[in-house]
C-alpha cells in the first residue's frame, strides 16, 4: 500500500514539473513578443465586447396554442381559426392582441397570404 502511495506521489511531482516547465517556456517566448501579445489581448477584448452587443432579430418563442385560443375565442368556426392561427403563429412567433384587427402589433402575421392572395391569418 505504501509503495502505491509513493508511486502516485512521484507521478504527481513529475506532472507538476512538466507543467511548470511548459509555463516557463511560454513565459520566455511571450516576453520576446510582448507588443504582439498586448495587441492580441486588445483585439480579443474587442471581439468579446462585440459578441455581447450582438442583437438577434428573432422573437422569443410563445405559446401559440394559448395565443390562438385567445384570438379565436369569439369566432363561429373555431377549428378553422385555430388551424390558420397556429400556422401563422408558428411562422411569425407572434399573434396580435384581441379577437380581430390590431394587425399593426404583428406585421408578419398581417402580411401572410394564401395562394388566392387572401389574408391567411385570422
Amino acid at each position: 500500500m505504501k509503495k502505491m502511495n509513493v508511486v502516485a506521489f512521484v507521478m504527481l511531482i513529475i506532472s507538476f514539473l512538466l507543467l511548470l516547465s511548459q509555463v516557463l517556456a511560454e513565459l520566455s517566448s511571450s516576453s520576446n513578443n510582448e507588443t504582439s501579445s498586448v495587441s492580441q489581448i486588445q483585439t480579443n477584448d474587442e471581439n468579446q465586447t462585440a459578441a455581447f452587443k450582438r442583437t438577434y432579430h428573432h422573437r422569443p418563442r410563445i405559446n401559440c396554442g394559448h395565443a390562438c385560443a385567445r384570438r379565436c375565442s369569439k369566432t363561429s368556426r373555431k377549428k378553422v381559426c385555430h388551424r390558420a392561427c397556429g400556422s401563422c403563429c408558428a411562422k411569425c412567433q407572434c399573434v396580435p392582441p384581441g379577437t380581430s384587427g390590431n394587425t399593426a402589433a404583428c406585421p408578419c402575421y398581417a402580411n401572410i397570404r394564401t395562394h388566392g392572395n387572401k389574408l391567411k391569418c385570422p
